[in-house]
């Protein structure tokens, strides 16, 4: 016996014996809606004061009743065609238990969404009685979106039967007539869910568009700790439903981490994909990576993440078309199980170990040169590119998107009082980093653990500057790169005001502006300060018959003067305190004291 669907809590079953009868109603070939289907809706809708729905073939079988919670019911996508432009071959006729026979916009955009061959609502009074039914169809299409034709209501005994399953048979016609606009680079339209806070909630706006969504909803619910089946809970999961329904959405995003369960237990209520901020965030980077370290390092995260919830990837790994939530490893493969997951996971290892000893011999070479390095560190979307590119004239792709840099670019640059440095921009930090994504970076992310002086780019018009910082702060413990010296800068300072005191400042950061090269010498002075405060000045009085010692010099350290005299060359160098060190230990008995 098919079974009945929805909110059934609470029904006896007696009761639920008599809703699934209703799959057995006849309907006549030109018949809508029986008399005897709509009557026995109406008493059930009232006694139980919910919505009920039912799906009918076009051939008039009953294919799905469903119970709603309280007034509103989730419209399930039942379809009988596979074609998602014509229609499904399905109408739905569910009650109104508010004396309303009217459509309402939820109920619209379902008609639409689904592709039914038409929606119809039955109003029925506290009594019971059926107050009238209105009908619903398609017509021809605009830019790819069906119109609308809402019929009048009309009383029980004179429904226009025959003439509405004319009007399916015409509505058909009319969708595949319309003009059909190609949809396939049309955005995805987002509903963001989040229950940590509004300003999490914002970042995860921009976050969907940068990953080229279009956000359509976004609802906030504070909860002290998730639910542990639907993570908003049962009730708030029906509302959403019938929220992505009314705003035609085609994924809702979590402003956190979903477990596999919680994950499969949303898509079978709200009826489309459901994907977590992780998730978004890996797909960015998937959408980023350039590099072929930077492409493996998204592999990994991605299917690190992914194997442990296999269970709940029902509508991402069902869906061939791709999308958000699906780029990358996976997105054709419909059952990939852990064990295949594993083999790539080990695979991918190895590649990226390979990639990081060639990592460390570049790093060698770079420390035998004695090139001090400076990385760019901060937030997502602070300006470093920009940055860089104004600096050293790198062309480095720059946006103003979150994570529109991806992959480590370094450049030297010549200081003005003499020596080099080679400036690397890194990837920007966010709240709530994917520990999975920094686990597979942390050979890149190494590049600012292992720096000599840190640049911190913070965005002076954000005003969420001083949290901003903080994640920085804690990002750069989490990887060990929190002992190096900072220099703290305030880029983007020609968004804002002049007056220092109108914004919450980082003391002793330095105001510069990116776009238009404001403070960008004070700044370089700053960094050759700073590299310079840790580099010790040495004299010494090379013989000639040990003239190479000059040459270890140069490569160790900066040489400031030369002076030729009858005993050798008086030199004076500026050595890092390592490299002071050593030279002290050879060449101790060079050393001019002065």
């Amino acid at each position: 016996m098919p079974e009945v669907h929805g909110n059934i809590t609470g029904i006896r079953d007696s009761q639920l014996k008599e809703l699934e009868a209703l799959y057995d109603c006849p309907f006549e070939t030109d018949e809508f809606a029986p008399r005897e289907l709509l009557t026995e809706l109406a008493r059930h809708s009232c006694a139980l004061n919910r919505e009920i729905a039912v799906y009918v073939s076009r051939d008039g079988d009953v294919l799905d009743v469903t119970v709603g919670v309280g007034d509103s019911v989730p419209l399930q996508d039942v379809r009988l065609r596979r074609n998602s432009k014509r229609l499904s071959f399905v109408r739905c006729i569910h009650t109104h238990p508010n004396g309303s026979a009217r459509l309402s916009d939820v109920d619209l955009a379902a008609l639409r969404s689904l592709m039914l061959d038409s929606m119809c609502a039955v109003g029925i009074d506290e009594r019971g009685c059926i107050t009238g039914v209105s009908a619903s169809f398609l017509t021809e299409k605009e830019k790819g979106v069906p119109g609308v034709a809402v019929t009048d209501v009309y009383p029980l005994k004179k429904l226009p039967q025959r003439a509405w399953m004319e009007e399916i048979r015409l509505s058909e016609q009319r969708v595949m007539q319309g003009e059909d606009a190609d949809l396939t680079d049309s955005p995805e339209r987002a509903v963001l869910v989040g229950i940590d806070s509004e300003k999490s909630l914002e970042e995860l706006s921009a976050l969907a568009e940068s990953a080229g969504a279009l956000v359509v909803g976004r609802f906030f619910q504070k909860r002290p700790k998730p639910d542990t089946a639907t993570f908003v809970g049962s009730g708030k999961a029906y509302e959403l439903q019938l929220d992505a329904q009314a705003l035609e959405a085609d994924l809702v995003i979590f402003d956190d981490e979903l477990t596999g369960a919680q994950t499969k237990n949303l898509e079978d209520i709200i009826g489309v994909k459901v994907i977590d901020r992780t998730t978004l965030i890996l797909d960015i980077f998937a959408q980023r990576a350039q590099s072929g370290e930077g492409k493996l390092q998204v592999q990994l995260a991605q299917l690190k993440y992914r194997s442990s919830r296999l269970m709940g990837q029902g509508l991402i790994l069902s869906r061939l078309g791709g999308g958000i939530g699906t780029r990358g490893p996976g997105e054709t493969k419909l059952e990939i199980d852990r064990r295949r997951i594993r083999e790539q996971i080990t695979n991918l290892k190895r590649e990226l170990d390979t990639l990081q000893r060639q990592r460390q011999l570049r790093r060698k070479s770079r420390e035998r040169n004695r090139i001090p390095i400076v990385s760019l560190v901060g937030y997502t979307n602070t300006g470093k590119s920009t940055l860089l590119n104004r600096i050293t004239d790198a062309g480095v792709y720059a946006e103003n998107k979150l994570f529109a840099t991806l992959d480590a670019v370094s450049r030297r640059v010549e200081l003005p009082d003499g020596g080099e440095f080679l400036l690397v921009d890194t990837v920007g930090f966010i709240s709530k980093l994917p520990h999975d994504l920094v686990e597979a970076f942390k050979s890149t992310l190494e590049e600012a653990a292992l720096s000599d002086l840190l640049v911190i780019v913070s965005d002076a018009s954000s005003p969420d500057l001083l949290f901003q910082h903080k994640v920085v702060e804690e990002v750069l413990a989490q990887i060990g790169a929190d002992t190096q010296p900072r220099i703290d800068i305030l880029n983007k300072c020609d968004l804002t005001a002049p007056d220092e005191n109108a914004m919450p400042l980082l003391p002793g950061a330095m105001r510069v502006s990116a776009q238009r090269g404001e403070g960008i010498p004070e700044l370089l002075a700053a960094v050759a300060g700073e590299l310079r405060a840790a580099e010790t000045q040495m004299t010494l009085l090379v013989p000639f018959a040990q003239y190479g010692v000059m040459g270890e010099l140069r490569q160790k350290g900066r040489v400031l003067t030369e002076q030729y005299e009858d005993a050798g060359t008086r030199v004076t160098v500026m050595l890092p305190q390592d490299a002071a060190g050593q030279i002290a230990a050879r060449y101790g008995h060079m050393i001019v004291e002065e």
